[in-house]
């Protein structure tokens, strides 16, 4: 049984050096492009472009998302602005009231409502879609407020090259300082955009849509078999397809759209679990096609890493779960664990490099880093669940992010059930076990267990504090009543 525990425990070890390994290589290859010139083509003719706002349930950002919309500077006899509206509240309301003042003052807009959210947000998108004849696709959240000089700084790069399918734009944050759980999402967030996503395009590496931001060629959607609500990820499938189809992709890194970090953690966690489950269902449609498909060996690699960026998380578990057992067995003592400690050395980098090429006060924000380790460890429970109904073919309901532009505490739409808490508390009690077996048996793995000990604990007590402020808000304060 010791045997085949510790064979269990050295493949993970392996697999997550592979996955380390590959955060390193885009390190050094977004260090080798990250000065590319990237200038804006000439435009002869502005092609027509919809933007498409699906939502559901916004009442406290729907506004300042048309307003944004509304602001946009392109020619307006060019531009259709859809609201893909499946609400059931007051936003509803809310967004009539403002998309009348805007379509009277001359912006040409529509309020889509279907009787079902049939396919969710990707039922919505292929909705909308079919009711325009639109060149181009600009897809919004309700939470992104784009500058007015969007459109055109990133229109032009598909009017002037008709291969290329889609480009993307860096996520900004509206609200990076909220509190400690956005001051971490802001490092991670950051080390996606800044080094993956250069890295991945400039290298001619598969890269993905990120759900907003980002601007499509509506012929390049429809000839990837069009928004399909298979997976979790629409955006992630849909990118997948597109370049198995041969259309190329772009990522503007210099152009920002800012969005809303989820600031209560039971809503993080959902975003997490969502995106964590909808990428490994990708992973089982796409795997398949792509190493069939005429990419080059470096290129099925790296995509395929990508849509394994979630599977570390089943993998931590199991490492912590099997580390306190071999300890007392005596087995870890012998094996060469220092490759995992070095290539794991990338993913911090990663978060370095970002913060520093975009922030002057880049030291003061990487404080937040702990934060980040935390929620990086801490959040690999919910993550696995999700992983493994992905793998088992679960396709599971959308659970959209709620936003809040406000005070979450005070908000219908904060989460007030979290059901991983205990269990992640129960995780944290059994790595401070192992710490201390480690301490008397094994000394050079007591930091590695202390760090589970304390994601793990900070998550899990994040969460019950999070539900005591919703207690208290619920029973000391005056109620607020967003119709959900």
């Amino acid at each position: 049984m010791i045997a085949l525990l510790t064979t269990l425990y050295v493949i993970c070890a392996l697999l997550l050096t592979i996955y380390a390994s590959s955060e390193m290589i885009l390190l050094f290859t977004y260090w080798r492009y990250r000065n590319a010139p990237n200038p804006i083509p000439p435009v002869k003719s502005w092609p027509r472009v919809v933007v498409q706002l699906p939502i559901y349930n916004e009442r406290y950002v729907v506004e300042r998302l048309l307003n944004a919309v509304a602001a946009l500077d392109y020619p307006r006899d060019r531009l259709l602005v859809q609201l893909l509206d499946d609400s059931t509240d007051e936003t509803v309301e809310i967004a009539s009231a403002c998309i009348a003042a805007l379509a009277a003052a001359g912006l040409n807009i529509r309020h889509i409502r279907r009787e079902n959210r049939t396919g969710y947000k990707a039922g919505a998108l292929a909705h909308g879609l079919s009711l325009t004849d639109s060149e181009l696709v600009v897809v919004l959240d309700a939470d992104f407020v784009p500058a007015p000089d969007f459109l055109r700084r990133t229109v032009p790069y598909l009017a002037a090259d008709p291969g290329l399918g889609m480009v993307q734009t860096r996520w900004g944050h509206l609200n990076p300082f909220n509190n400690l759980l956005t001051r971490g999402q802001t490092l991670a967030l950051d080390g996606h955009f800044v080094v993956e996503q250069t890295a991945r395009c400039r290298a001619g590496w598969l890269m993905s849509f990120n759900g907003s931001g980002g601007v499509w060629r509506a012929q390049c959607i429809r000839h990837a078999g069009g928004w399909r609500d298979l997976t979790l990820t629409e955006d992630l499938d849909l990118s997948y397809r597109a370049q198995l189809a041969g259309w190329r992709f772009l990522y503007l890194p210099d152009v920002v759209v800012p969005g809303e970090l989820p600031p209560q953690i039971a809503a993080y966690k959902q975003q997490q679990a969502r995106w964590a489950k909808g990428s490994t269902q990708t992973l089982s449609h796409i795997l398949n096609p792509l190493w069939h498909s005429r990419f080059s060996l470096p290129q099925r690699v790296m995509a395929t890493l990508h849509l394994c960026q979630y599977i570390p998380h089943p993998l931590m578990v199991l490492l912590l779960l099997l580390t306190p057992p071999l300890i007392l067995a005596h087995s870890l003592e012998r094996l060469p664990l220092g490759l995992l400690g070095i290539v794991g050395l990338g993913p911090p980098l990663v978060y370095v490099i970002s913060q520093r090429s975009l922030y002057p006060d880049w030291k003061r924000r990487l404080l937040a880093f702990p934060v980040l380790l935390a929620l990086g460890t801490g959040i690999a429970w919910s993550n696995t669940q999700a992983v493994v109904g992905g793998l088992l073919g679960k396709k599971g309901e959308f659970r959209r992010t709620p936003k809040f532009a406000r005070a979450w505490q005070g908000s219908g739409y904060a989460l007030r059930h979290d059901p991983n808490a205990w269990v992640e508390l129960f995780l944290a009690a059994y790595a401070v076990w192992g710490v201390i077996l480690a301490l008397r048996f094994s000394p050079a793995l007591a930091p590695y267990l202390a760090v589970y000990g304390f994601a793990f604990g900070l998550v899990s007590l994040w969460g019950l504090h999070d539900r005591w402020e919703l207690w208290w808000q619920t029973t000391h304060q005056p109620q607020v009543h967003d119709g959900v």
